[in-house]
């Protein structure tokens, strides 16, 4: 029977730190799918969340990679994605962006709005995903609750309209007002956060003396905001005109909880979707679904691959066989996984908004379609504008096979582009990156997944451009530039700089040059 229960489909994306995977964590938590955070910020006892499991990321404490969890909570069904933060992956927040209804958006207390948390919210508005804004770290000292209202209003212009307004000042978090009640949500601390805070909801006449001056201010805040017509309208934030705000602390896990509840009753369900041609897709018609990441590694002793897929309509069974929109091949779906991090279960039937794996699916490529009855193609997830190019090689030639075979595997998982030219040969293949932590990401899954060890060497290209065939072969020899052509079959030609790209352009009028979008934009 389908599993009619409701769907909440979002990301959590943020300027790196400030705190998306202690929110996941503390989400799961809250929603009682695990017992205790693993988010434990010291140095000797430190372990890793359960959205970041690859070696770089325990190391590191950053996310290098998007992870999904589903799990239940009020009779919902969560599919929420960890993304990471640093603008080096942001083709991987993008990919993300474009399989989830809505998104939380983390603003770090003490810093404000940060560079990629501006270009984030771009890409949300443009692609018309609603978004709830989380000031986290109200735990610590930062700027005060009405600038970071000023400072969201002035700089992406959204209306904030706060639905939790903090008791206390950043550094003194004592709970919040939620503000479509009145009441005064008192939070109390446990170890480390390491557990759900309790908290006491009471009226104005059971505030404590001790919380009693901040409660005041807090309060009188909160009725300017209403005079200031701040009061959330759930048809213009669905529009994205306004974002609900809330305050909380991950660490602490103060107001995850009000953001679980916040997200079931106001973020949108999976809804009706169009295709490349113009054919849309409601939720209740026949099976499709969109991959928008693959995954290999993720258990050590396994050679395992996995193709995220959000579907988009209709009731999923395992076992079903859908069609390959891009072979038009047909596709067995015998081996397919909910995920939870890094762990997987075998999953017998999914719902529009579920993210689901499928299994070592080899013919199965980001943004790739499949679908069951008539025809449906959704539109691929564009490549960003690589800045940084490396020339790879094997650094023990012994082990080619395994090195071609890791350079494949993550070329197919968006890692990095990869460029091959007769001149270069597989030997030797260009691996082009929005920024330089793509290849150490690279380095170390060569080393540590497939034993093969890898060199690089920089090139000194800066810039690259669309080209065509014809392109190709008008721009073959010419000084400062270099054509090669990526595993999707685009041509790409390289530039030693900007000056250099835009005289060739201008020497060759009939020379196809196109931009591609820049990293972290849209």
């Amino acid at each position: 029977m389908p599993d009619t229960r409701p769907r909440r489909t979002f990301a959590v994306i943020s300027h790196p730190d400030a705190g998306k995977s202690t929110l996941t964590e503390a989400l799961a938590l809250h929603a009682r799918v695990i017992n205790e955070a693993g988010a434990v910020h010291g140095k000797g006892d430190r372990r890793a969340t359960v959205s970041d499991w690859m070696a770089m990321e325990k190391a590191r404490g950053i996310s290098i990679t998007s992870a999904a969890l589903q799990f239940v909570y009020r009779d919902h069904v969560i599919n929420l994605v960890d993304t990471p933060g640093h603008s080096d992956f942001s083709e991987d927040t993008y990919r993300v962006l474009s399989a989830v209804d809505s998104a939380v958006m983390l603003v770090d207390a003490g810093k404000g709005l940060e560079p990629q948390t501006l270009k984030l919210f771009r890409v949300c508005a443009l692609r018309g995903i609603p978004v709830i804004t989380v000031i986290n770290k109200w735990d610590r000292p930062g700027l005060s609750a009405l600038e970071l209202m000023d400072l969201i209003q002035a700089k992406i212009n959204l209306r904030p309209t706060p639905l939790t307004w903090p008791v206390g000042e950043a550094g003194d978090f004592r709970g919040v007002v939620d503000r479509r009640t009145d009441e005064f949500i008192k939070y109390t601390r446990t170890a480390g956060g390491a557990t759900i805070a309790p908290e006491r909801r009471m009226g104005a006449d059971d505030v404590d003396p001790d919380d009693l001056d901040v409660w005041k201010m807090a309060f009188e805040e909160h009725e300017l905001l209403g005079l200031d017509g701040a009061d959330h309208d759930q048809e213009r934030f669905l529009s994205g005109e306004t974002t609900p705000v809330m305050f909380a602390s991950a660490l602490q896990n103060f107001g995850v909880g009000q953001l679980l509840d916040l997200l079931l009753d106001l973020a949108p369900a999976p809804h009706a979707t169009e295709g490349v041609s113009g054919a849309v897709r409601e939720v209740d018609d026949e099976f499709s679904a969109f991959v928008f990441k693959v995954q290999s590694g993720m258990n050590t002793a396994h050679r395992d691959r996995l193709a995220y897929a959000r579907i988009v309509s209709g009731s999923f069974e395992r076992g079903m066989v859908v069609t390959h929109a891009a072979t038009k091949k047909p596709f067995a779906t015998k081996f397919a996984q909910a995920v939870f991090g890094r762990d997987t279960t075998s999953v017998e039937t999914a719902e529009p908004g579920d993210i689901i794996g499928f299994v070592n699916a080899q013919a199965l490529r980001v943004g790739d379609t499949v679908y069951v009855g008539d025809e449906i193609a959704y539109p691929p997830v564009p490549s960003f504008a690589p800045e940084h190019f490396v020339s790879a090689s094997a650094s023990d030639i012994g082990r080619y096979k395994q090195f071609r075979r890791g350079i494949e595997q993550l070329d197919q998982e968006g890692v990095v582009q990869v460029l091959r030219s007769d001149l270069r040969g597989d030997q030797s293949p260009v691996l082009a990156a929005v920024g330089p932590m793509q290849f150490e990401v690279v380095e170390d899954r060569m080393t540590n997944e497939f034993n093969s060890p890898i060199r690089f060497t920089r090139l000194d290209y800066q810039v690259a451009r669309r080209t065509d065939a014809d392109g190709a072969r008008s721009l073959a020899g010419m000084r400062g530039v270099e054509v090669l052509q990526r595993s999707d079959g685009t041509h790409m030609a390289l530039f030693v700089d900007q000056w250099r790209a835009k005289v060739t352009a201008r020497d060759n009028p009939d020379v196809m040059l196109e931009e591609l979008p820049a990293g972290g934009a849209a």
